[in-house]
């Protein structure tokens, strides 16, 4: 429901729509079903024919969708000011790895190199793909390490808004039923568990 709803707030039928972290391809298959283009790109290759598969239905649209194997820092297949609207869901630095040594995975990075490949490479090129005016969506949570709240989310932020973007919306999302619920409940800890994401719409300035 997630991109379903920012799809149809930020979008209109026949926009194209880009998703650079893909994963199994819930935002495409939203797109496709919603009457949008869409570019569907993952750096893991699995996924590709993951997403690939989950597009073989039928609806009453008539979507162009892409699927790529590529990296989210590096998007030159893309022209310039091409792209309506993004809508994605990058990986929480290190925290679930998906793949195990693909060169330029940004979940493999920890701590500040996952945020320098956020900045210099992930949020401008987002920004060099968008059209002017039009927006971006990216879904971000936070994580804890030693005990520790890392704002990983806000430090994201910052960095889209480095690239050149302005923020619209901070939208908090509840988070249920994450993979390490279950371990930090069986620990005899002294703090609350994380349950929220961010998602955080950004506009790229008119001029």
């Amino acid at each position: 429901y997630v991109p379903r709803n920012l799809i149809l707030r930020y979008s209109k039928p026949g926009d194209w729509v880009l998703d650079q972290f893909m994963g199994s391809g819930t935002t495409l298959i939203e797109a496709k079903l919603l009457n949008r283009h869409a570019v569907g790109v993952d750096i893991n290759p699995q996924s590709v024919s993951i997403v690939q598969e989950n597009l073989q239905f039928r609806c009453d649209t008539n979507s162009k969708i892409f699927v790529k194997n590529g990296n989210a820092m590096d998007l030159h297949f893309i022209k310039d000011s091409r792209i309506d609207f993004i809508c994605t869901h990058p990986p929480y630095s290190n925290i679930i790895k998906y793949s195990k040594e693909i060169e330029g995975d940004i979940s493999l990075l920890d701590g500040d190199g996952f945020l320098v490949g956020m900045k210099k490479e992930v949020a401008e090129e987002s920004f060099r793909v968008l059209k002017k005016g039009t927006m971006c969506a990216v879904m971000m949570g936070d994580v804890r390490k030693r005990g520790n709240v890392i704002p990983l989310g806000f430090r994201m932020m910052e960095c889209f808004l480095q690239a050149g973007f302005v923020n619209k919306e901070i939208i908090i999302k509840e988070q249920h039923n994450c993979r390490a619920t279950d371990y930090w409940k069986r620990q005899n800890n002294n703090f609350l568990l994380l349950a929220h994401e961010y998602i955080f719409v950004f506009q790229k300035p008119h001029n």
